[in-house]
């Protein structure tokens, strides 16, 4: 990295530290926002931009979880570590998976899904995160003829079965709610947090998304207040599935919410739009939350 870059960066991370009040948090940025980079290029990016962390999708390391190593985790999270970066953990836990189901009524589907799920929570550890994102609709949404209740019941059932996992190598798993046009289950974070209630574990947390809570008839400040017992990781994005700033919604009464339920865990970038370079996207979004952690005031949103 050249010296420019260096006090880019520099300035970066200290402008996200310097806030006014209430605790310090993170940025990240989810890896597949780079889409073919490679993961050096896209590490070296997101810290020239002041990102201080990554959040991995399975399928940018290998399309066939099976085929990831040891090795490969390692492997990459030095390279992380090399861009100064953290790797915050795994996400888009299910995805292209087959045959797997969280809400299955097949004690067997069930009991695989925990075994994959297992196998993540190694991944997990060998890259050095600390928290598993389970969003993955597809794989969880309600099949024919199962009630709400009988699919929390399933679910409480396999995601129990991967506490011990957890708890051993240290991953927190953060069950994420998504909104009603993203599928039929857990579909506002009071639904997430009954599952949370039912699992009864501190290993089995809450994650919350903005474009989800968008959809919910709650303010986003009222659902993480709400939340505030349960929340341990953050999805900044916008209901247009683009970055924080590039959108409607106003991040003014977010973070002030964030400050006051004292959350310090990672605000990590999650975006959707493929018709806007990662580029683009990873440096709008940060010059936007940087802003918005400065100043609770005003619409800081950078020009793109």
């Amino acid at each position: 990295m050249n010296p420019a870059k260096s006090d880019q960066a520099r300035a970066s991370r200290e402008w996200t530290r310097l806030v006014d009040e209430g605790p310090a948090v993170k940025i990240a940025i989810c890896n597949e926002t780079f889409r073919d980079w490679t993961h050096d290029d896209a590490f070296r990016l997101a810290s020239e931009l002041g990102y201080e962390g990554v959040e991995i999708a399975p399928f940018t390391i290998s399309p066939i979880t099976s085929d990831i190593t040891d090795d490969m985790c390692r492997e990459l999270a030095r390279l992380a570590r090399g861009h100064r970066l953290e790797i915050v953990g795994l996400h888009w836990l299910l995805a292209g998976t087959r045959d797997l189901h969280l809400t299955s009524p097949e004690e067997a589907v069930r009991a695989a899904t925990a075994r994959y799920l297992i196998r993540l929570v190694e991944i997990c550890a060998e890259l050095e995160g600390q928290v598993m994102v389970l969003g993955s609709p597809r794989q969880r949404n309600l099949l024919p003829d199962v009630s709400t209740a009988d699919g929390m019941r399933f679910a409480a059932d396999c995601l129990a079965r991967i506490v011990p996992s957890l708890g051993r190598h240290g991953i927190t798993l953060a069950i994420e709610p998504l909104g009603p046009e993203e599928g039929n289950f857990l579909t506002t974070a009071a639904d997430a947090r009954s599952l949370v209630a039912m699992l009864d574990s501190h290993e089995i947390r809450l994650q919350l998304d903005v474009k989800a809570m968008a959809a919910e008839s709650l303010s986003i400040p009222e659902i993480i207040r709400a939340s505030r017992r349960e929340l341990v990781h953050f999805h900044c994005n916008d209901p247009n599935r683009r970055g924080p700033g590039m959108g409607k919604v106003d991040y003014a009464p977010i973070i002030a919410a964030l400050r006051e339920v004292g959350y310090d865990g990672w605000l990590s970038v999650e975006v959707f739009d493929e018709t806007i370079s990662g580029e683009t996207m990873a440096r709008t979004s940060i010059e936007y939350l940087r802003a918005q952690l400065a100043s609770r005031v005003g619409d800081n949103r950078p020009r793109m």
